[in-house]
């Protein structure tokens, strides 16, 4: 059966200009996400990893058009994204990309009453009746498991799982194709991670959703991830079957960023493998390889060529300690 794929990113770039120290300074860039292409599959979700600062939020916020791309193309369900002219035609194709921010706190307008909050997307995208409407947002809240009859309370009245459940509830209002998931999870107690994880499950399965999934959790990326994409410094360093990629690490930048978790047969502090030095600047990215500066694996020729993304034990790598497979 032929993949059906709903994202499609080839050779994604964003820079951003920084001022010159001084006039007739050259001038710099941000390089926050350089050379970016992966494929994504309908009914799949997306786990983007890696240390603050490599480039994670850049690229989706690149994908959804809310930061204008260098250069680069972004097809989501056939349409070429950054060829679109008409913000009425782009608009309409992006009601199908929606997105569940980190902090229901900060997303929820507080002076809002819980009912406009999830109304809000239905009525700049539909003509719904006003009576209809309400009936929509009940749907909604009673399908994210909380009480219809809660539509005319303020967004403080509700604990942070509640409120995180009211913002997807509002992502799903115009029955989109794809959701992005940026650290749904970090600003909840544990128990509410675990019953919004489930939700998110259930809701995938039940409207064949695509997500795309950030975070700095990898055991929620695990849990939730069919397909898991390494960063490093705006590069994709590692991109393959979540599972595979989680068991078999190959990128020694993946093995190093598993290797400072916490898991099962660590006692001790001392056990963790920690990454040394900081991560490189941006503006003035290392030549080469961008992880060679910190890898222990590290040759001449890492320094001096940069790496080629490669098939290796079905998945794709970009390091020359590895060769092409057929």
């Amino acid at each position: 059966m032929e993949k059906e794929i709903l994202l499609n990113v080839e050779h994604l770039v964003k820079y951003y200009g920084v001022a010159s120290k001084k006039l007739g300074d050259p001038k710099r860039y941000v390089k926050a996400v350089d050379d970016v292409s992966f494929k994504l599959e309908k009914g799949h979700t997306l786990g983007v990893v890696g240390e603050s600062g490599c480039g994670k939020s850049t690229l989706v916020n690149t994908i959804l058009c809310l930061e204008k791309a260098t250069s680069g193309k972004v097809e989501f369900d056939g349409k070429d994204l950054f060829a679109v002219k008409d913000k009425k035609t782009l608009n309409a194709i992006k009601k199908d990309i929606q997105i569940v921010f980190q902090d229901p706190f900060w997303s929820l307008n507080p002076r809002m009453l819980v009912r406009d909050i999830i109304a809000e997307p239905l009525l700049v995208h539909t003509t719904l009746r006003e009576a209809d409407l309400d009936q929509r947002v009940r749907e909604l809240m009673e399908m994210v498991g909380l009480e219809s009859k809660e539509i005319y309370l303020y967004p403080h009245e509700f604990s942070g799982g509640q409120r995180q459940r009211i913002a997807i509830a509002r992502a799903l209002a115009l029955q989109p194709k794809m959701v992005v998931l940026d650290e749904p999870t970090s600003s909840i107690d544990i128990l509410s991670q675990e019953q919004i994880l489930k939700l998110l499950d259930e809701l995938k399965d039940r409207f064949n959703l695509t997500f795309i999934l950030i975070s700095h959790d990898l055991s929620v990326v695990y849990k939730m991830s069919n397909t898991i994409a390494v960063m490093y410094l705006g590069k994709l360093v590692e991109y393959g079957d979540a599972r595979r990629v989680f068991q078999d690490p190959q990128h020694p930048y993946t093995k190093a960023l598993f290797g400072a978790v916490l898991r099962p047969g660590i006692t001790s502090l001392d056990e963790l493998q920690i990454l040394e030095g900081n991560v490189p600047s941006a503006i003035a990215p290392p030549s080469g390889c961008r992880f060679h500066t910190r890898c222990p694996y590290a040759t001449a020729q890492c320094a001096e060529q940069e790496p080629e993304m490669i098939t290796h034990k079905e998945r794709l790598i970009a390091c020359h300690l590895y060769k092409a497979e057929a």
